[in-house]
This record gives C-alpha cells, sequence and structure tokens, in this order.
C-alpha cells in the first residue's frame, strides 16, 4: 500500500475511517445551509459571525473538563454517545427550517448545544487514533483524519449549495440539508459497533485526582515546542480560519452570486485543504518548521484572495489557503499526539482544541463586524494581517529563545 495510505492497511482504522468520512460530508452539508440560513433570516454578516461564535464558543468553555473526561472514561464509548448527542440538534434545527418556523434565536440556541456536544466528543475523537494504530502509522493515521475532513469539506459545501438551490434557496431547503447531516452521525455510531475490540490499542484510564486539569496546563507550559505551536493556532483560528463568513459575504456581497456559486468556493477552497493533508500523510515526521512556514504562507493567501478582482480569480487563490492552513494544522495535531505523554494526551489535545476552535469566537464576530461595515475584502486583508503578524512574532520568540534566527527556523527546525 502507498505510504500515503498506510494506516488503511489496519481493519479498525479503516472501517473508522469510511464512518467519519460519511460523517464529514454531512458536517460540511450542514455548516454551508446553516451558514446560508442564516444570512436568508437575518442578511447580516454580524449575525452569521455570531452564529459560528456560538458553535464554536463551547470549545472554548468546555473543552478542558472534556480532555479529562476522555482521560478518565473508554474513548469508543464516549464517542457512541456523543454522536446521537450531535445528531439531536441538528434534527431539531432541520426540523424548524423545513416547517418554515426558523427563527434566529433557534440558530443561536442550537449552535451553542450542537458546539457543546462536539466540544466533549473532539478530543476522544483525536487521541482515540492512536488507539487504533501503532505509533509508527500514527502521524499517517491523523494526516488521513485530516484529508477525511476535507474530503468532506470538498464533497459537502458543493452538494449542500446545489441542493438549496435545487429546492428552491429558501429556508426550507436549508433545512433538509441540515437534516442529512443529522442523519450522517449513524456512520460513526456503525463504524465503532463494528471494530474488533481485541485490536484496540487503549491508554490507561487517567487516575481521578484533584487539579487533574492544572497538570496538563503545567505541561503544556513547561514545553516551549507546544507554545509555539499552540500560539499560531491560536492566530489562525481566530484571525484566519473563518471561511463560513467570508466566503459567505464574498459571494454575496462582492460578487453578487447564490447559494450554488457559495456552496462551490468551499469545495473549491477544500481541494487546497486535502491536498495539503495528503502532503502532511506523506511526510514521515511531522517538523515545527512547517507550522511556522505555512502559517505565514497562508496569512499572504489570505491576503491575496482579499484582493482578488472577479469570482474566477478569488476561487483560483482558495486552494493555496487551504493547503497551507492544512499543513498548519495537520503538523501541529500529529505533533501533539507523537510527543504527548499517553496519560497527558486527552487534556494536551482538548487544550490544543480549545486553542484552535475556541479562538473563532474570539475573532469571528470582530471578521463578521468588519465584513459587514467596512466589506468583505478588508475583512480578508485585516484577518491575514493579524494571523500573520502572530505567527511571526510567535516564531521570533522561539528562534530567540533557542538562538537561532526565524529564518533558520523556517527552513532547517
Amino acid at each position: 500500500m502507498s505510504p500515503t495510505f498506510s494506516a488503511l492497511a489496519v481493519r479498525n482504522y479503516r472501517i473508522y475511517a469510511t464512518g467519519a468520512l460519511a460523517s464529514n460530508v454531512g458536517t460540511w452539508l450542514q455548516n454551508t445551509a446553516q451558514a446560508w440560513l442564516v444570512l436568508q433570516l437575518t442578511g447580516s454578516g454580524a449575525a452569521l459571525g455570531f452564529v459560528v461564535a456560538l458553535q464554536l464558543l463551547p470549545s472554548l468553555l468546555f473543552s478542558p473538563l472534556a480532555g479529562l473526561l476522555a482521560d478518565r472514561v473508554a474513548k469508543r464509548r464516549l464517542l457512541a454517545w456523543m454522536q446521537l448527542a450531535m445528531a439531536v440538534p441538528s434534527a431539531v434545527l432541520g426540523v424548524l427550517a423545513i416547517l418554515g418556523v426558523a427563527q434566529p434565536w433557534h440558530a443561536y440556541v442550537l449552535a451553542f448545544v450542537f458546539g457543546a456536544a462536539r466540544a466533549f466528543e473532539a478530543p476522544a475523537r483525536q487521541s482515540f487514533v492512536s488507539e487504533m494504530v501503532d505509533a509508527e502509522q500514527l502521524s499517517n493515521a491523523v494526516a488521513l483524519n485530516s484529508a477525511s475532513f476535507n474530503s468532506g469539506r470538498l464533497i459537502g459545501p458543493g452538494i449542500a449549495g446545489l441542493l438549496i438551490a435545487a429546492l428552491g434557496s429558501g429556508i426550507d431547503a436549508t433545512g433538509w440539508v441540515i437534516l442529512a447531516n443529522a442523519l450522517s452521525y449513524g456512520f460513526v455510531l456503525g463504524a465503532l459497533l463494528l471494530m474488533d475490540s481485541s485490536r484496540l490499542h487503549p491508554a490507561p484510564l487517567a487516575e481521578r485526582h484533584r487539579g487533574a486539569v492544572r497538570e496538563g496546563v503545567r505541561y503544556v507550559a513547561g514545553r516551549p515546542d507546544l507554545v509555539l505551536l499552540f500560539t499560531c493556532v491560536f492566530f489562525l483560528g481566530a484571525f484566519g480560519m473563518n471561511f463560513q463568513i467570508t466566503s459567505a459575504l464574498m459571494a454575496t456581497d462582492v460578487f453578487d452570486k447564490g447559494a450554488g456559486e457559495f456552496g462551490i468556493l468551499g469545495s473549491i477552497l477544500a481541494i487546497g485543504s486535502l491536498a495539503g493533508a495528503l502532503l502532511a500523510a506523506r511526510r514521515p515526521k511531522p517538523r515545527l518548521r512547517f507550522i511556522v512556514g505555512a502559517g505565514l504562507t497562508f496569512a499572504f493567501a489570505q491576503i491575496l484572495s482579499g484582493l482578488m478582482p472577479t469570482y474566477g480569480t478569488y476561487a483560483a487563490v482558495l486552494p493555496l489557503v487551504g493547503v497551507s492552513v492544512l499543513t498548519t494544522i495537520t503538523t501541529a495535531n500529529a505533533l501533539i499526539q507523537l510527543t504527548s505523554a499517553p496519560s497527558m494526551r486527552g487534556r494536551v489535545v482538548s487544550l490544543y482544541l480549545m486553542v484552535f476552535m475556541g479562538s473563532s469566537p474570539l475573532g469571528a464576530p470582530l471578521i463578521g463586524y468588519i465584513g459587514e461595515h467596512l466589506g468583505a475584502r478588508w475583512a480578508l486583508v485585516i484577518s491575514g494581517l493579524i494571523a500573520g503578524a502572530g505567527v511571526g512574532l510567535a516564531g521570533f520568540a522561539y528562534a530567540r529563545m533557542r538562538k537561532v534566527t526565524l529564518r533558520s527556523l523556517v527552513l532547517r527546525a
């Protein structure tokens, strides 16, 4: 088997990856349909930023507790319950939209409830990978998970846009697409049930004692490489990865396009994201230089996309945005999985997700506000400048600590 897909030789991982791919497609069906629903209900970029922030806010609030739960409870069982917890709010929002009674506050509340379930699911899902494959296949499996997520991003938005357009582009049309996501969690449940438990490698469960969350924070704070990683991911999450907002505003306000063209932008972005994940899957060892270098490349591409004069040229830049951001995120995830102590992995992953996903509620409203009042182009340019400055300063500080230049860090670390 090709080195790019070596982890798929493991039966349990192959089964899980199949179910996860179906669920990832469903996730991006909902992300696209929910964004279109909020725009239909409010016509406001700020409202769109608010609902994205509410969906990601639980990652900021609950991730440390979720990571501790992932270290203390069998991850396979926890994952099964969380699939149901995510399916319920998706189904409720879908039905409300189909019936034509959805209101903005419904989207806000259900986005938060869905985000809370996802916040508790994510650390278990991320750290469960190490229980399905051996250490030498872990980096590949992490990269393939990112490839699966971005295959969903590639397939989902385009299908969602076409379905919404085919069903009339109204509020009820978004409901049917959101409801499809609720059903997609059944694929992950089925995969978890089909696994051979005798071939899993469960990590030892953490002992119950006070201060376990603080112990995880101290562990990360004592690792300068993880501090650099977390800082870069924070700036990308808060000020860079607000594609649901920026692409929606660019499609509707700047280029005067509809739901179909908006969905296509998400799929084009995912082409680069998928390429970045597959390139990461071929690398035998993740390195810090990829995080800093790709983070700076992403900032440049984000600014460039905001300057593009037409829908076609804007779309043409999106693959570069995707490949650079996924190189950063996939490398960060793999480094955490490979270098964290097994008994701490759930807590470290949860803190990573708190920084990565929880940072978006800090940046999304600001980006939405800029997009609504100054325009979508300024939202892209300003967010790219902030993300680039943050990654650059973090890399410079780490390079000074190691007594090397930033250029040396990016090229040789």
